[in-house]
């Protein structure tokens, strides 16, 4: 197969790994900076050129599109689908996944475990948000937050209070969460591929810290999960209609919740705490299931 590997750094352990397992088995990859990407949107011909060339036409693609520029690589990504290349992910799962709040309220409807969660913008009232929240301590977090930053918890019913009133002052929209206390700490990131998880670890955050983001120096080693915490990672995926994606568990007294579905989810910790192989088992999953010339949907929202 000819792939495109849509990223902003080359050099990233994940891309590194993904050019060498395609590779490995056979494939030609080309990595290109989708912000560096010009798309002509004609009905009869569209096109995209890079570095003064018009592309060749693709047989798959793989996003790798960074949060803070969902617009645009979500943009270049769909002129591919319209060039009938096979992506990895499609772009409106992508963008489903990437609106925190459009995708707690895509596995609420489908019945999916998650903590009790509050959106708000108006933040006079913080006492009533909280007692919605069920009571303190709470998770305070930006929409717009990646890799823990923008997430602050508040212990006492005097601290939210102050820091969701913080975040009132400066107009932003904000999600307050139930704090799982049971958790201790520590998520499940479990990857999956299709229709099954192809691996998990558990996650641990630094000593005094709430979040477990490798990014703020938590730590991971593989762990064996559920039957039950295993179908609903796959659930949350299909509810966001991606097929590889990183799903965040917490370890509730009712069952696993889940926190976050990563369109982009890291392989280094992943690779490093278990052992597989995520990287072949992505390409060999496109080996599989791209069809050139077709997209499918797989979720709706």
């Amino acid at each position: 197969m000819k792939i495109a590997l849509l990223c902003r750094n080359a050099d990233l352990y994940s891309h590194k790994r993904l050019v060498e397992a395609a590779k490995q088995r056979g494939h030609q990859i080309d990595v290109l900076d989708h912000l560096r990407c010009y798309i002509n949107i004609t009905s009869n011909k569209p096109s995209i050129r890079y570095a003064g060339e018009i592309l060749p036409l693709y047989d798959a693609v793989i996003p790798r599109i960074g949060a803070s520029v969902t617009f645009y690589g979500t943009a270049v990504l769909r002129q591919f689908e319209m060039m009938g290349v096979y992506p990895l992910n499609e772009s409106v799962a992508i963008t489903r996944s990437r609106d925190k709040l459009r995708s707690m309220q895509l596995l609420a409807r489908k019945g999916i475990g998650l903590p009790v969660t509050v959106f708000a913008h108006r933040t006079s009232q913080a006492e009533q948000i909280i007692e919605m929240a069920g009571g303190a301590p709470v998770i305070i977090k930006l929409l717009e937050g990646t890799q823990g930053i923008g997430v602050v918890l508040g212990e006492t019913q005097k601290a939210a209070e102050s820091i969701i009133q913080a975040f009132g002052g400066v107009k932003t929209n904000i999600l307050v969460q139930q704090f799982v206390k049971e958790a201790g700490g520590e998520d499940l990131r479990c990857f999956v591929i299709g229709d099954k998880v192809v691996a998990a670890m558990l996650r641990k955050g630094k000593d005094g810290d709430f979040r477990s983001n490798l990014h703020r120096g938590g730590t991971a080693e593989t762990v064996k999960i559920t039957p039950l915490e295993r179908s609903t990672a796959v659930k949350a995926a299909k509810a966001m209609g991606l097929n590889v994606c990183g799903v965040d568990l917490l370890r509730a007294n009712d069952g696993p919740v889940v926190m976050e579905v990563n369109s982009s989810p890291g392989l280094e910790g992943l690779e490093k705490a278990t052992g597989n192989d995520v990287a072949s088992m992505i390409i060999e999953y496109l080996e599989k299931d791209a069809k050139p010339g077709k997209t499918k949907t797989r979720g709706k929202g």
